[in-house]
């Protein structure tokens, strides 16, 4: 896989809800980096009801490219019935998602904890 995308184990949980996957993203997430990051990405999604969270919080740079991969992502999850949250606080990264009308569309958490609480006490940022 690309050197952008690092996997880690979240901490155990103290619910009974399975754990999602968890992929730290790092440096830019551009035209070079797709090929092996939408192949990472889609390996991931391929199994039924997928739960990933995708830590965006050390991505320096997003181009429409980048983006293009993060809504394939979600698309794949959601199209086997899982999950796809993101995680950053960067408000160059909100900005970016409000300016292409992608900002409702993707749930999106300020904290890795947040992402990971259960659904019922988690509450995405709406911009």
């Amino acid at each position: 896989m690309s050197e952008n995308l690092i996997r880690s184990m979240p901490p155990l949980p103290d619910h009974a809800e399975p754990q999602a996957d968890v992929v730290a993203l790092r440096g830019e997430l551009d035209l070079l980096a797709a090929p092996s990051l939408t192949a990472g990405l889609d390996a991931l999604t391929a199994r039924p009801v997928p739960d990933l969270v995708l830590d965006l919080r050390d991505v320096t740079f997003i181009d429409c490219t980048g983006l293009g991969v993060l809504c394939r992502a979600r698309a794949r999850a959601l199209a086997r019935h899982g999950r796809l949250r993101l995680v950053s606080d960067s408000p160059r990264l909100l900005r970016l998602l409000r300016a292409t009308g992608l900002l409702g569309v993707f749930e999106l958490y300020p904290r890795l904890s947040d992402a990971l609480a259960p659904r019922r006490a988690a509450s995405p940022t709406t911009g």
